[in-house]
């Protein structure tokens, strides 16, 4: 298998090991969110050591600030002001707002 070939495999592999480690951290952010945390946080390492980007979707479930798993209700506050989001950590209280773009009627 030629070289470049290889960094390919690893990097598809390194994206779902990424993928499954939110979908672990999802089941279990209920009962046990210390583990939930150490599991984005081995997801931002895989991501970082192997060059793969974490999907957007994925990365606002992150706070950027502490690091830890963001559930709404749970560890995290929703709130809609006008055309952003603002999620709210509970743990540090650090604000991340997203821009969104309201339906006209």
């Amino acid at each position: 298998m030629a070289r470049r070939q290889r960094k390919k495999l690893i990097r598809e592999i390194a994206q779902q090991q990424i993928e499954r480690l939110f979908e672990l951290a999802d089941l279990i952010s209920g009962t046990r969110p210390l583990l939930s945390d150490r599991y984005v946080y081995l997801a931002k390492r895989i991501g970082m050591r192997h060059r793969v980007r974490i999907p957007p979707h994925l990365k606002r479930r992150v706070c950027k600030h502490c690091g830890k798993y963001l559930v709404p209700g749970r560890t995290c506050r929703v709130r809609l002001n006008g055309a952003c989001v603002v999620v709210t950590c509970n743990a540090c209280g650090k604000q991340i707002r997203y821009p969104y773009k309201a339906h006209r009627q």
